[in-house]
This record gives C-alpha cells, structure tokens and sequence, in this order.
C-alpha cells in the first residue's frame, strides 16, 4: 500500500482570509463571444498583481453550456472591494451590468471568520441558491458589504460600480 501524505495548511498569518468563486455561463449563442474576451483582460489584472490577491485560478464549471469561472485567495474584504471597485473591473463590470451579452454571472464569498455572502445575476440556481432562500439583491442587499451587514466604507472609498437606482431604471 502506498504511503499516505496528509496535510494541512496553517492560516495564522491570514486572520481575515476572503475566498471568492466566480463564474460566467453562457446563455445564448452571443454569449460565447462576451465569456472568450474576458480571459485576456482577467489574465492581465492577476499578471498587475493586485495588493491583497494570493492566488488566483482558472476553472472550468462545464462544456456545455459553456460555464467557466475562477476562484481568488484575498488577504482580506477591503482588498477585494477596492480592486473591484478600481480599474480596469469597475469599466468590466459597468459594462456587464449594462449588456450581459447574452452571459449569466455569479459570485459566493467565503470568509474565514465564517460569513457568506453571494450574487446571480442572470443565472439558473446554482451553488448555494441551489439548497438556501432566494431574494432579489435591492436595498440592504444590493452590494457585497451590505450583505455581509457593513457599513459603508470611507468615505473616499470608491462607490459601486453601478448605483442601484441606476441599474434598476433600465
């Protein structure tokens, strides 16, 4: 019998560890177009080296439909939110919310002090909306912090890509 070689990892030095999962699926014939020219741009932003990211990898969710995503190791919440409130993702993702271009997209959160928090947007019930209550993401769930139950950042803070009165007169 082969030797076994179990590990673990010591997570002292990451008290406030953010793990992220994103995906983006395809919906409509266009939407293979909009999911192939995000692998340039997102390879490029993880080459820039954010401050906070710790890893950063590709996945594939399935062929068909087409349904690929990544999962990134963050330092903490603040480092994710100002990356992805900076550019170049805030233009992506003023754009996406704009004109999906016929994809479907999602995130869930997983921090190490145990909360949770997610979005679908123009998605099938996936991950944990496949088993937990599904409400719309307006109001004191409309971005990742409120639904973690935070307060706003700073005021010099960046604002959300989009303001939801804005994304919602569409």
């Amino acid at each position: 019998m082969a030797q076994l070689n179990r590990t673990t990892v010591d997570l002292s030095s990451y008290p406030d560890l953010v793990v992220i999962h994103l995906g983006m699926r395809v919906n409509s014939p266009m939407g293979l177009r909009t999911l192939m020219s995000f692998g340039s741009k997102i390879r490029q932003s993880v080459e820039a080296h954010p401050d906070g990211l710790l890893l950063h990898e590709n996945m594939m969710f399935s062929l068909f439909p087409p349904h690929a995503g990544m999962r990134q190791y963050w330092r903490d919440f603040d480092s994710l939110e100002r990356w992805a409130r900076s550019l170049p993702h805030l233009h992506w993702w003023q754009g996406f919310l704009r004109d999906r271009g016929g994809t479907g997209f999602w995130h869930e959160t997983y921090f190490r002090g145990g909360q949770i928090e997610s979005v679908y947007i123009d998605m099938p019930q996936i991950g944990l909306a496949k088993f937990a209550p599904v409400t719309p993401a307006r109001g004191s769930l409309f971005s990742a912090r409120r639904r973690l139950g935070m307060r706003e950042g700073p005021a010099t803070a960046p604002p959300p890509g989009i303001p939801e009165e804005e994304l919602y007169q569409r």
